[in-house]
């Protein structure tokens, strides 16, 4: 169970564990938006409904870069876990300009691959393979992207997104 969380001007921030997120309510620290209410936590003295989005109470400034960070989860997620080649569940990354012909750590330089089309592929360009992309590679954007430990997006958080 993940919750959002709301700056205090209804930013998003990130997304926590409920358990976290139900810190943040007991300590006043934030208040609960949207909860589950088929779905309750009981302790020894009362019973809480698990919060889907939460706002905080005070505004935290949060210095936002443009930039996502580069990961190989992040290529493999941005690419649909497909290789960028033959379209198979990938489970690796390639450089599209090998690194040993000066290719970067970018996110235009690296896609999803499938380990036989990595190994075929080698350090070769796809020039010389007759290969090409499927997708074009370039930086994620979009909501999902900017806020932390957001894998996914639930559907209770969607009100709360489209506003930001």
């Amino acid at each position: 169970m993940r919750t959002l969380v709301l700056n205090a001007g209804y930013e998003p921030l990130g997304v926590v564990s409920f358990k976290r997120a139900l810190i943040l309510v007991l300590n006043q620290k934030a208040t609960v938006l949207s909860g589950a209410a088929d779905q309750v936590v009981h302790s020894a003295t009362g019973s809480f409904a698990l919060p889907r989005v939460i706002l905080l109470s005070r505004y935290v400034r949060v210095p936002h870069s443009r930039k996502v960070p580069l990961s190989r989860r992040g290529v493999l997620r941005r690419d649909g876990n497909r290789c960028a080649y033959c379209a198979r569940s990938a489970n690796t990354i390639d450089h599209v300009q090998p690194k040993s012909r000066g290719g970067k750590d970018t996110w235009e330089n690296l896609v999803a691959c499938c380990l036989k089309c990595n190994n075929i592929k080698g350090d070769k360009t796809l020039h010389e393979l007759g290969w090409e992309l499927r997708v074009t590679p370039r930086m994620p954007s979009g909501m999902a992207w900017t806020i932390r430990g957001a894998d996914s997006v639930e559907p209770e958080w969607m009100d709360f997104l489209e506003a930001a």
